[in-house]
């Protein structure tokens, strides 16, 4: 069954621009499916409807074959919830813990429940020390942490994430997305990204669309899309670097790839076979 269904989906702003046009999105659950697209393009509204904090002016969503509409708030916020690029949008509450407690609370649980929900989301993201800590005295990737923990506090299945990786360091971006992945292979919490960090991609995610325009561009594994690099021209977005390399070295240095290598270890293996022996 699909985790996340969208069919037709069309959406407006307020000063009549056209955010989506007709989108279909559909992710299984279990699975971890990329947004790639430049700003602009679509990718956070989409984001937004399928978390049901706006409606669509047509089309529909449907979370694990329910229509969104018919399924009761409360519920709905249980399965699903979103990280915002910005924690600050996110962060309210004075500590680590009351913030991470604030969903749970919410759903009515015991004091006990709270608790035991609270330490078990704090140790899957690594901030069990930090549980005392005033959220303003976080870092910007700890406190992405902290927004990613008080989702798991409540059982959510489902995890929006709007560029997770934005405003962080090399180190901080691979972290984020490690953590995202353990939760996605051990927990089997369904994913949904919208990033535009295309070197980041082939490492992580299973399947990526790619947005442009407010209509789906492409859609496929990340293999698929990036070697269509002629249509990444088209919708303002670079192949990941090291198969830039690649490119440049079959049009320039006229070397023959069977594939385009996109990760520093598919690379590898290509160079190495087209080493003279000894």
């Amino acid at each position: 069954m699909d985790a996340v269904k969208s069919t037709g989906l069309s959406y407006s702003y307020p000063d009549g621009t056209k955010g989506l046009d007709g989108v279909d999105f559909s992710v299984k659950k279990g699975g971890f499916v990329g947004l790639l697209a430049s700003n602009g393009s679509g990718k956070t509204t989409l984001l937004k409807l399928l978390a049901g904090f706006a409606a669509p002016d047509a089309g529909n969503v449907e979370i694990n074959g329910i229509q969104i509409g018919k399924i009761p708030q409360k519920e709905l916020f249980r399965q699903v919830g979103m990280v915002f690029q910005n924690p600050a949008d996110q962060l309210f509450a004075a500590t680590v813990y009351d913030d991470v407690a604030f969903g749970p609370t919410n759903m009515g649980l015991p004091p006990d429940e709270i608790s035991a929900r609270v330490t078990a989301a704090l140790d899957a993201v690594g901030m069990t020390e930090l549980s005392a800590r005033p959220v303003q005295r976080l870092s910007f990737g700890q406190q992405k942490r902290a927004c990613i923990a008080g989702l798991l506090a409540m059982g959510q299945e489902i995890m929006l994430l709007d560029e997770p990786t934005a405003g962080l360091d090399p180190m901080g971006e691979y972290k984020i997305m490690e953590l995202l992945m353990k939760l996605n292979r051990d927990k089997g919490i369904t994913m949904v990204m919208s990033t535009h960090n295309v070197d980041m991609v082939p490492l992580f995610i299973d399947e990526l669309y790619i947005l442009s325009k407010g209509k789906v561009a492409r859609r496929g594994s990340p293999a698929e899309v990036f070697n269509a690099s002629s249509q990444l021209e088209g919708v303002k977005l670079r192949l990941p670097q090291i198969a830039e390399l690649i490119e440049q070295m079959k049009e320039k240095d006229k070397v023959v790839f069977d594939r385009l290598p996109l990760t520093i270890g598919e690379a590898r293996r290509e160079l190495v076979k087209r080493m003279p022996r000894g």
